[in-house]
């Protein structure tokens, strides 16, 4: 007998919930359920994201739904689009062999007119964003006094993104509501405060603590100087082969900013941010739900309400504002009793903030130390291994060609063969983290803190270095300095004197960091051309000419003020 059965679900819902291979009821499930179908109560369940709840209201409505009766009976409000179509979604398919019931979801973005017409046709539940079902109502498109039963699904997001007199508005016409059930991660004054104008007597269900992150959730953290944070990222990421995250940043232009940097660093990744049209927005969502990107980019607002179970890292590029948000972020993994890892890279004068989180939210944050360009490869090196072990064989379909294979590798041995494989990926990665400096912050006088020359730690020593990127390239000594800071973990103090012209540039550079740049660099290319860098002494007139040239062929073409970016 299913365990679902013994909190009080009917056998048609009991159905629906096997098929989606639902066994055990999660602990908030198992509080909620029983209260939630033996009258109306109020209830206010506190839990963390991720632990069920959308199963522990939605079963319920739907159990409770007069499948006769073709009007709204029951009102659930979501933070965003995304989780408004997620819960209509999931109480669809709890009920796929029960009564047919209608569920509409209500959000912006999207044509109104459609919404209005699918709640005439008989709509008993409406999911809705506070915003639009205030645009539904103002058109007199739902009857609110005939609603018995409103949730309020994640009300600390809905309070946070500024719907407090949303909230309010629609509680106050639902006038003849029976019950309303509130769910949140955390309990903010702000919900408290609906809990005391709205609810009568509710019942308070906590499963965990009040703002406690998941127990499925380790949680770690790294520190950096500020100009080595997106070089930081690049080590996390790259240490963790087959990573799937979200990385959350404080402001869109920092979201763009990062998310451009990493596409352009071959990182199968994209942004969501508020400045994207919805058409964008989907279509990130639904690549990131897919598998289909690796990492996903994005600012609090546009992240609140997705819901993606499988998450394996998240990952604060700097801590919020609120250690609530902090709860609601790392709750976007470990999610549906997985395990998951939470991440904060923060520079020193943000390292005291970290006490505060482990007191407040209950949860230990360990810091590590960001892992040196070695150890970086020495992961991805057995990741490629370990997929070479697990690659599945199509025996039949390669056979044909195993003796022409054999012969083409006859001269190896089995040894010198092993090697070849492992260096297909391994190359690149060696390649760029060979010389990598350690970019942790160590505190003073720790030993650790003086570094050889061969870590790419400032040698004092600088040599003067030709590259032939230049003013018509759009390029100044800010973005120049930029570049070689995030890519490739060259501190300011580094970077000596630059000199632009219009077609190239001389610039001093530290002696510890010549390889790492000279290497990188030379893998980019800037509006069509492969960057050169040489010796400033074996730049010659000749040298300088040609790129004189190609400059005067640009002037030619009219680009002047047009110059853009390609690195």
């Amino acid at each position: 007998m299913n365990a679902f059965q013994n909190l009080g679900i009917a056998d048609d819902l009991l159905q629906g919930i096997v098929a989606l291979g639902f066994e055990t009821p999660t602990p908030v499930q198992e509080a909620v359920i029983p209260i939630a179908l033996e009258g109306d109560t109020d209830i206010i369940a506190l839990a963390n994201t991720g632990t069920g709840k959308t199963a522990a209201f939605g079963l319920p409505v739907l159990q409770r739904i007069d499948p006769k009766e073709r009007s709204v009976q029951a009102l659930i409000m979501c933070p965003t689009r995304e989780l408004c179509v997620q819960v209509a979604s999931d109480l669809e398919n709890y009920s796929k062999f029960a009564h047919q019931y209608k569920v509409v979801a209500v959000y912006g973005g999207a044509g109104i007119e459609g919404q209005i017409r699918q709640i005439k046709a008989g709509a008993q539940i409406v999911v809705a964003t506070p915003g639009r079902l205030m645009d539904m109502m103002s058109r007199k498109a739902i009857r609110m006094d005939a609603i018995q039963r409103v949730v309020l699904d994640e009300a600390d997001e809905m309070l946070n993104m500024g719907f407090k007199e949303a909230i309010d508005f629609i509680l106050a016409a639902a006038t003849d509501r029976k019950s309303i059930w509130l769910f949140s991660a955390t309990m903010p004054n702000e919900v408290r405060s609906i809990a005391a104008n709205y609810m009568e007597k509710p019942r308070e269900l906590t499963v965990g603590g009040k703002n406690q992150t998941n127990a499925n959730i380790e949680h770690q953290y790294y520190v950096c100087r500020p100009d080595d944070r997106y070089a930081a990222l690049k080590r996390v990421v790259d240490a963790n082969p087959g990573i799937y995250a979200l990385i959350f940043c404080r402001t869109r232009a920092e979201t763009k900013e990062v998310a451009e940097q990493m596409i352009r660093d071959g990182y199968n990744s994209d942004a969501l941010h508020g400045d994207l049209g919805q058409s964008d927005r989907d279509r990130v969502m639904q690549r990131f739900r897919e598998n289909n990107l690796q990492l996903l980019i994005a600012t609090d607002v546009a992240a609140r309400g997705l819901d993606v179970s499988n998450i394996s890292h998240v990952i604060n590029y700097g801590l919020p504002d609120e250690i609530e948000v902090y709860t609601h972020r790392s709750g976007r993994t470990g999610r549906a009793g997985k395990t998951g890892v939470s991440i904060t890279i923060i520079t020193p004068k943000f390292e005291d903030r970290i006490a505060q989180i482990e007191r407040k939210t209950k949860a230990k944050v360990t810091k590590l130390s960001l892992p040196t360009g070695m150890e970086v490869c020495e992961q991805q090196l057995f990741h490629i291994i370990r997929g070479i072990h697990e690659q599945e064989v199509h025996y039949a379909e390669i056979e044909p060609f195993m003796e022409k294979i054999q012969d083409e590798l006859k001269d190896l041995t089995k040894e010198e063969l092993i090697k070849r494989f492992a260096s297909v990926e391994f190359n690149r990665f060696l390649s760029y983290y060979r010389n990598a400096p350690d970019i942790n912050v160590y505190p003073r006088g720790d030993k650790r803190g003086i570094r050889p020359q061969s870590t790419g730690v400032s040698s004092g020593q600088m040599q003067r270095l030709f590259v032939n990127v230049g003013e018509m390239d759009g390029v100044g000594k800010k973005e120049f300095i930029q570049l070689l800071s995030r890519n490739f973990g060259v501190p300011s103090s580094g970077i000596g004197h630059i000199d632009m012209n219009r077609a190239y540039m001389h610039f001093d550079l530290d002696n510890a960091y010549i390889t790492v740049v000279r290497q990188g660099l030379s893998e980019f290319t800037i509006n069509g051309r492969r960057i050169r860098v040489d010796d400033a002494s074996a730049s010659n007139d000749k040298s300088r000419k040609k790129e004189d040239q190609v400059f005067d062929k640009w002037e030619k073409k009219g680009s002047r003020g047009g110059a853009k970016k390609r690195w």
